[in-house]
């Protein structure tokens, strides 16, 4: 059997090549080390199931992890299905031949290929990224299979001899280099096996060389403990001098430590699954414990296996990042967190877990090749996700209410960032009201009740199966029908930004029997605009917009004509007071007579300032905007009243610019320099009034 050779490759520089630019990050060699053990416990657990191998009663698959400290080496052993001469050759030799592969397409009719990893046969190879150099001691389950011993320095040559393994499987023994010497820290490799390996599919064991010691009872002693030291039973008083027996102890070697979990919850049925289950699993991978608010477990068989659980975290949108994790697996393999192709970028605000064995990889399983299989995956969830919320929507309206403060920036931002995820959630879109009750927007617009029956076409992304088959797209006549069905949505909906800032409209609204939704957030100024363009005669307006209209009182058109020559003399008389050349002042009696005077601010002109603000604070500045401000004075008002009937003079113009800067106060907080003149002139007028 002993020979040498140089490997099958088509270049050189092959291996700077994968030291370089094949691998994201350098620790991925433990996942691509254990990954391959992974395979080869798997590929001979089917062989069994097919009856081409007789499996011990006490067999249990494993890997074994061990990282020496003193010789700077790591090994990893399984007891898998081992290799041939042949086989080495054939899977080590010729680089990027897959096992894998190879292994699928022998058996293809046998065993599926569930939970087979690797498929490109450049795994192994990642070993050199952080070696020196690497040698596998392996032997194969074949009757009389004789064991080989391999090893390379990272070059193209090789060594392969006759091995001593007694036992089928293999080790592969990584001699680390001096840049690479971290890895043989314990507690740097347990970190690295935590982040890529924690729910493999075999039970992976880390053990440290040399060997630590720890204590336990001796009636805990097993098979395998290496006892180092026996510990007598013995009697110890207590506190209060009674007498107890302390157990005999033994002190062992360490123990290998297990480091997975190898029926990670999104394997599981839902229904299998208990609330406390997914509290504990969401704590123990996103180490957050404040409890998540509900949750979606994703479970699909066809047309792609597709599993996983998104949790909706509490969000404090003024305190903490509002980025979520939701981290991707392939066959219980990490791959990454957030990648875009798989998970809208909407649902980065989610923390989750997705796993799909489906999922198109390139060749170091880091990155998605570009593929429209992506695109179905991301509908699909994207869909679940929406059905979800609709359905809680409809049948749990109570928690739902009890959620949306957390949940809305989410569904929003979805909304402004995905056509058909909006289309789905806009009747399920709540607006609390000024008493506090959450409305739909149908509600808000009073065209129809939220429909609190299931649609047939969708199914509870908690409880389904993955099963269902796609809805049948309407043809156009059904969707003019349908249209044609539907009560016109032409109405304006009234919205507060700030209640406390816009208590006066509110009130004025209350007593005219009005009332408006509170949109309080920055994302509800685009989203707003977003659903007015997707929904033909939907009009938002904030509260201080239009009020000439709404709160105007009856009057002749005689008063009318007079009240408009006076409008345009003191408007004239106004614009000659500092900053308000552009000032718009309308006379009209209101319903109210406590109210002196009321500011209306064009909905158009304010948008587009705040728009112009917020790219301002971007780095973009676009120039200011002067927004259309009207000051509706109110002629029920005596000192309205009094303005119309004297002269000018440095009491009207006190009481005019008061008048606008009150009415200013009711919308918005005014500059420091307008403030400080509004406290001067405040005190003026209180120093007439004691004359």
């Amino acid at each position: 059997m002993a020979g040498k050779g140089t490997l099958s490759i088509h270049s050189e520089n092959i291996f700077p090549i994968i030291k370089k630019w094949m691998y994201s990050d350098q620790d991925i060699f433990v996942r691509e080390q254990i990954s391959n053990a992974c395979d080869a416990v798997t590929k001979l657990q089917k062989l069994s199931l097919i009856g081409e191998w007789e499996k011990p009663e006490d067999y249990k698959g494993r890997i074994d992890v061990t990282v020496d400290t003193e010789k700077k080496t790591l090994t990893f052993t399984d007891n898998g299905i081992g290799m041939t001469e042949e086989e080495v050759e054939k899977y080590i030799n010729q680089i990027a031949f897959s096992g894998a592969t190879d292994f699928i397409e022998k058996y293809k009719d046998k065993a599926n290929d569930e939970q087979i990893i690797g498929h490109f046969g450049l795994g192994f190879y990642s070993a050199f990224m952080v070696a020196d150099l690497v040698t596998i001691d392996t032997l194969s389950y074949q009757k009389d299979a004789v064991p080989v011993h391999w090893e390379c320095d990272g070059g193209t040559d090789y060594t392969m001899s006759k091995g001593t393994r007694a036992s089928h499987g293999t080790s592969i023994t990584l001699h680390l280099n001096d840049d690479c010497l971290k890895y043989s820290n314990e507690w740097e490799l347990r970190t690295v096996i935590d982040k890529y390996s924690s729910f493999m599919p075999v039970e992976i064991y880390l053990t440290k060389l040399p060997k630590d010691s720890m204590t336990i009872k001796a009636s805990e002693k097993r098979e395998d403990d290496v006892v180092l030291e026996e510990i007598p039973e013995k009697t110890e008083k207590d506190a209060d001098g009674k007498e107890r027996k302390i157990e005999a102890e033994l002190r062992i070697e360490k123990r290998p430590e297990l480091m997975n979990e190898i029926h990670p919850l999104w394997t599981k049925n839902p229904s299998e699954c208990s609330r406390e289950e997914y509290l504990d699993f969401y704590r123990k991978v996103f180490h957050d414990y404040k409890e998540p608010l509900f949750w979606i477990h994703l479970n699909m068989d066809y047309p792609y296996n597709l599993k996983g659980i998104l949790y909706f975290p509490k969000i404090n949108m003024e305190y903490e990042s509002i980025e979520g994790t939701i981290k991707l697996y392939n066959n219980q393999v990490f791959i990454a967190d957030n990648i875009k192709e798989v998970i809208p970028e909407y649902l980065m605000l989610l923390k989750g877990v997705i796993d799909c064995p489906d999922i198109p990889l390139n060749v170091s399983r880091s990155q998605l090749q570009n593929d429209g299989f992506v695109k179905k995956i991301s509908d699909y969830i994207t869909k679940k996700v929406a059905d979800k919320l609709s359905g809680m929507c409809r049948t749990d309206r109570e928690n739902y209410e009890k959620y949306w403060d957390d949940i809305a920036p989410f569904i929003k931002y979805g909304c402004l960032r995905d056509r058909k995820f909006c289309e789905k959630m806009t009747d399920y879109i709540l607006f609390k009201d000024l008493d506090g009750k959450y409305l739909a927007l149908p509600e808000c617009l009073e065209v129809k009740p939220i429909d609190n029956e299931k649609k047939e076409d969708e199914t509870s992304a908690e409880e389904g199966d993955g099963n269902e088959a796609p809805a049948e797209e309407k043809t156009e006549p059904e969707k003019q029908e349908k249209a044609e069905e539907e009560p016109e949505k032409n109405k304006t909906i009234y919205y507060v930004t700030d209640p406390v800032q816009q208590s006066q409209y509110i009130k004025l609204f209350r007593e005219a029997g009005k009332t408006a939704v509170v949109l309080p957030e920055k994302i509800d100024q685009p989203f707003i605009s977003e659903l007015e363009a997707k929904n033909e005669g939907v009009h938002f307006k904030r509260i201080d917009a239009d009020l000439e209209s709404e709160f105007k009182a009856e009057s002749s058109e005689e008063e009318e004509k007079t009240l408009t020559e006076k409008a345009e003399s003191l408007q004239k008389y106004m614009r000659t007071l500092p900053g308000l050349s552009k000032l718009q002042v309308k006379l009209q009696r209101m319903s109210s007579d406590r109210t002196a005077a009321m500011l209306s601010v064009s909905e158009e002109s304010r948008r587009m300032n705040d728009m112009m603000k917020m790219y301002a604070m971007q780095g973009m500045p676009m120039g200011d905007m002067a927004v259309e401000e009207t000051l509706l004075l109110n002629t029920a008002h005596p000192l309205v009243q009094y303005l119309m009937t004297q002269e000018e003079s440095e009491t009207t113009r006190l009481i005019a610019e008061q008048l606008y800067d009150l009415a200013k106060l009711q919308q918005a907080p005014l500059g420091a320099d307008a403030m400080a003149k509004f406290i001067e002139r405040s005190n003026a007028l209180l120093l007439k009034m004691t004359k």
